[in-house]
C-alpha cells in the first residue's frame, strides 16, 4: 500500500478512486497526564515521551485509514492530510486524524 499526501503518484496513473478513507486515533486524559509527569525527560526543549506517544498516535490513525482503504480494494491513498486536534472537557484529549483518497494505481 502506498501512502501518499501528493494528489497522484509520479509515473503512477490512478486507475480507479475508490473513495475517501479515515483514520482516527484519541489519546486519552491519563496519558496526556502522563507526558507532563514525565516531562522531565525534555531535551533540547523537545519532550521525547510525548513526541513518541504522538507518533504511535499517527501510525495507529495511518494504519486504521490504510486498512479500511484495501477494505474497498486500493492499493494506494492520496492526498494524505493529518490532523491533531485537542478535544474533550478542559482539552484533555489529543485527537490524532488522518483521510484520503483510496485508489488504484
Amino acid at each position: 500500500m502506498i501512502l501518499s499526501t501528493t494528489p497522484q503518484i509520479e509515473g503512477r496513473p490512478i486507475q480507479e478512486y475508490k473513495g475517501v478513507v479515515t483514520g482516527e486515533t484519541i489519546i486519552g486524559a491519563n496519558i496526556v497526564k502522563d507526558f507532563f509527569a514525565g516531562i522531565r525527560d525534555i531535551v533540547g526543549g523537545r519532550a521525547g515521551s510525548y513526541e513518541k506517544v504522538l507518533r504511535e498516535a499517527k501510525e495507529a490513525s495511518l494504519k486504521e485509514m490504510m486498512e479500511r482503504a484495501q477494505a474497498l480494494g486500493a492499493n494506494a491513498v492520496v492526498g494524505i492530510d493529518i490532523d491533531y486536534e485537542t478535544i474533550g472537557a478542559n482539552n484533555s484529549m489529543v485527537m490524532v486524524a488522518t483521510s484520503g483518497t483510496a485508489v488504484v494505481i
